[in-house]
C-alpha cells in the first residue's frame, strides 16, 4: 500500500494522540474515519482496491452524483447527502454540494468536493461527548447527517423573519415601495424553493437508514435470547450422583463453550443497544427534516398570499388612478364642449366666405346657416 499523507490523529491507549506515518496505521486500532476533500481518480483507485469498494460507488463519487440515496452493499453501505454553500456573501450561496459516506463495520470514509465545516463540527462534538457515547462508524455517519440537517436551521430562520416582514408590510406600502416589495417576495420565494429542493429527498434517505437499523434492532433481541438459552443449557448442573469435572480446569469444553456463549450474549446485547441508540438518533433527524419541510410549505403559502395581496393592492391603485384620470378627462371634455362651438363660429367669420349679414347678401337664403346651427345644437 503506498504511503498517503494525512492530517488525522490516532488516539493512543494512554489518552494521548499521535500522527500516523502511513495509511495502514489508521486501520490498526478501533474505529477509524477518513475524510477526503476533492479526491482524484488515483485516490479513488487506491481506496477501491484497499477497501473493496464497489465500482458503482466509485462512479457515483467520481461523477459527483447529485441524487441523494442510500444503498447497501456486501460489507458496507453508501449514503449520499446534500448540503449547501453557507457563505451568504458568495455568489454560490445555497448552491448544493454533496457529501458521500461509505460506512464499514469498523470505519467510515467521507468524501466531499467543496470545503465544508461539517467534519470539524462532528470532531468537536466527539470531543465533547467522548465520555458519554460509544464511538462507532454508524454514530459518526449519524453525526454528519445531523450536522448537515442542523445547518439548514439558520437559513430557514432568516426566511421566516423575511416572510413575517413581508406579510406585515405588504398592505402598508407607499407608492414608491411597491417595486422593492415585489423584489423581496421574488427573492424570498426563490430561497424557499432552494431549501425545499435540498430537503425533499432527505426524509427518504433517513427512512432507509432507519429501516436498516430497525431490522437489526428487531433481530438482535432474538439472537441475544438464543445465545442466553444456549449458555443456560450448557451450564446446567449435572444430576446428583454424577461425577463433576473440577472447576479449576481451564480446558474443560463445557466451561469454554459457556464462556463463548456469555461473550456472544454480551456482544449481542451491546450491538442491540447501539442499534437502538442510532435508531433514536435517526428518528430525531427525520423529525427535524419533516418539521423544516412543513415550515417551508407554510412560508410558501404565506408568500403566495402576500403576492396575491400585493397584486390586489396594485390593481386597486390602478383602478383609483383610472378613476382620477376619467374625472380629469370629463372636466376637459366639458370645457372643450364650450370652447369648440365658439371657435367654430369665430373661425367661420374669419374666413373669406359668404356669411349672413354681409353687405349685398341681404336677400340670400340662410337655410344652410340654420342647418349648421341646428346640427351644433344637437
Amino acid at each position: 500500500m503506498p504511503q498517503i499523507l494525512t492530517n488525522s490523529t490516532v488516539q493512543t491507549p494512554d489518552g494521548g494522540s499521535e500522527t500516523p506515518t502511513v495509511f495502514s496505521d489508521l486501520l490498526k486500532d478501533g474505529c477509524y474515519w477518513l475524510d477526503i476533500l476533492d479526491p482524484s481518480d488515483f485516490d479513488m483507485q487506491i481506496l477501491a482496491k484497499h477497501f473493496h469498494v464497489h465500482p458503482l460507488t466509485i462512479e457515483d463519487i467520481s461523477t459527483e452524483e447529485q441524487r441523494e440515496k442510500y444503498e447497501v452493499f456486501r460489507h458496507y453501505y453508501f449514503v449520499c447527502f446534500r448540503t449547501f454553500d453557507q457563505d451568504y456573501n458568495s455568489g454560490s450561496y445555497l448552491q448544493p454540494a454533496s457529501m458521500y459516506s461509505v460506512v464499514f463495520r469498523d470505519g467510515i470514509i467521507t468524501f466531499h468536493f467543496r470545503p465544508a465545516n461539517h467534519h470539524l463540527n462532528v470532531l468537536r462534538r466527539m470531543e465533547q461527548l467522548h465520555s458519554h457515547i460509544t464511538l462507532t462508524p454508524d454514530w459518526i455517519n449519524y453525526a454528519i447527517l445531523d450536522d448537515i440537517t442542523d445547518s439548514f436551521a439558520s437559513p430557514i430562520q432568516t426566511i421566516e423573519y423575511e416572510v413575517d416582514s413581508i406579510d406585515d408590510l405588504v398592505l402598508l406600502l407607499r407608492e414608491n415601495e411597491t417595486t422593492d416589495m415585489l423584489r423581496r417576495i421574488g427573492s424570498c420565494r426563490k430561497n424557499v424553493m432552494a431549501m425545499s429542493r435540498l430537503l425533499a429527498n432527505k426524509a427518504d434517505v433517513v427512512r432507509g437508514l432507519m429501516k436498516r437499523f430497525d431490522e437489526r434492532y428487531a433481530v438482535a433481541p432474538l439472537a441475544s435470547s438464543s445465545a442466553t438459552a444456549a449458555a443456560t443449557t450448557t451450564a446446567t448442573p449435572a444430576p446428583v450422583g454424577a461425577s463433576a469435572a473440577p472447576s479449576g480446569k481451564k480446558n474443560d469444553p463445557n466451561h469454554t463453550t459457556n464462556n463463548n456463549n456469555n461473550m456472544l450474549t454480551a456482544l449481542g446485547a451491546q450491538n442491540h443497544y447501539r442499534d437502538g441508540e442510532i435508531l433514536l438518533y435517526l428518528g430525531d433527524i427525520l423529525d427535524h427534516v419533516l418539521t423544516m419541510l412543513q415550515s417551508l410549505g407554510s412560508y410558501e403559502k404565506i408568500l403566495d398570499r402576500s403576492h396575491s395581496n400585493y397584486l390586489a393592492q396594485i390593481s386597486l391603485e390602478i383602478n383609483q388612478l383610472s378613476n382620477k384620470t376619467n374625472e380629469v378627462v370629463g372636466t376637459l371634455t366639458f370645457f372643450a364642449s364650450l370652447i369648440v362651438p365658439m371657435t367654430f363660429i369665430t373661425g367661420l367669420w374669419g374666413m373669406n366666405v359668404h356669411v349672413p349679414g354681409q353687405p349685398g347678401q341681404e336677400d340670400t337664403p340662410l337655410y344652410w346657416w340654420w342647418a349648421l346651427v341646428g346640427s351644433m345644437a344637437l
